[in-house]
This record gives C-alpha cells, sequence and structure tokens, in this order.
C-alpha cells in the first residue's frame, strides 16, 4: 500500500469497530431487560429499533475490521504511549465497573430490595461514563452518561414510592439505558463513515 498520510492509524479504526460491537451487545442486553418488563403488553413491539441497530452495528464493525489492514500503523511513541495509557485506564475503569455492580447489586439484596438490582446496575453503568469521557476526550460521553445516571435515578425513585411496578421499572430503565448505548453505537457508526477511505490496490 501506497503511504496515504492522512489515514488515521489501523488501530484507531480497529477501536471504533471494537466499540460498535460493544454497542451491539449492551444495546441488546438492555433491550432484552426492557423486553421483561413489557412482555405481555402491546408496547414490546417498539422494542424491535433495538437489534436492528445492534445489527447495523455489527455489520459496520466488521467493515472496519475488514479495511482496518489497509490503514497505517501507529508509528509515533507518543501515540504509542498515549494508546497504552488509554489502554490501561479503560481497562481500570470496566474492572471498576464490574466490582462496583458486585456490589451494588449485593447492598440492595442485603437492604431487601431486590427490585432494584437493575437500577443499580444501570447507575453504576452511568457514572462509569464519566471516567470515560476523560480518558477518550469525548463530550457526548458527558451528556450520555447523565442520561443515563438520570434513568437510574428516577428508577430508583420510582421503584421506592411505588409509582412504578417492577416490570414497569425493567422497561424504563433497559429503554432508558438502551437508548444510551444505541446512541453510542450510531455515534460511533457515523464515525466511521467519516473516516477517509484507503486506496485498496
Amino acid at each position: 500500500m501506497e503511504n496515504q498520510p492522512n489515514l488515521v492509524p489501523a488501530a484507531a479504526v480497529k477501536g471504533i469497530a471494537s466499540g460498535l460491537l460493544l454497542m451491539a451487545v449492551f444495546t441488546l442486553v438492555w433491550a432484552g431487560i426492557a423486553f421483561g418488563g413489557l412482555l405481555g403488553t402491546g408496547y414490546w413491539f417498539a422494542l424491535l429499533i433495538f437489534p436492528v441497530l445492534s445489527i447495523l452495528f455489527v455489520i459496520n464493525a466488521i467493515k472496519l475490521f475488514r479495511i482496518s489492514k489497509y490503514y497505517p500503523p501507529v508509528t509515533s511513541e507518543d501515540d504509542i504511549a498515549e494508546g497504552k495509557k488509554m489502554g490501561m485506564w479503560f481497562g481500570i475503569i470496566f474492572g471498576a465497573e464490574g466490582l462496583l455492580i458486585f456490589v451494588a447489586v449485593n447492598v440492595v439484596n442485603n437492604i431487601g430490595h431486590p427490585e432494584l438490582v437493575i437500577p443499580a446496575i444501570a447507575l453504576v453503568v452511568g457514572l462509569h461514563f464519566y471516567p470515560l469521557a476523560k480518558v477518550f476526550k469525548r463530550t457526548l460521553d458527558y451528556y450520555l452518561a447523565t442520561w443515563a445516571t438520570l434513568i437510574a435515578v428516577l428508577a430508583i425513585i420510582l421503584s421506592l414510592n411505588k409509582t412504578l411496578t417492577l416490570h414497569e421499572v425493567l422497561a424504563f430503565t433497559g429503554v432508558g439505558i438502551g437508548i444510551a448505548t444505541a446512541c453510542y453505537g450510531l455515534y460511533m457508526m457515523v464515525n466511521g463513515w467519516k473516516l477517509e477511505k484507503p486506496v485498496i490496490k
């Protein structure tokens, strides 16, 4: 391949592709939670948008992985160091998220509120996007982190004051967090479309 200086590094292309796969999975997970709450109602049909988006995310991720080999490797020592640093912090944040989810689930169960398990998980998910926003330098993360956190807090409040039933809490939380992960996926998908395409010979 001839030198194409305007292309982003292959690692960045693979990063977008990996993010799309993650958002495809998480969007399906939260849609599944919402489906559990809407099962037996006529509203579950609206959830079909989430698997459709997940399929689009996967298709676009595969395309990006396939063409990533035509993008230049990272050669700058500063870029390599920055990539390792971001990867390290992503691992730390992801690990902390898993630990906090375990703690949150045990706390709500031990205080006698198992109905708060899903909102508690959603709260941890929402909060973990704040440090990710700083790591990846994305303003969007702050907006979606705030959205997800508000959805989780509202779900907890509406559950505790009996405004929503357990099934309604599942639907409310699942749809709310599903919207957040779907927005992330759409953001990454559009970024993938905007990448300058390599000349493939």
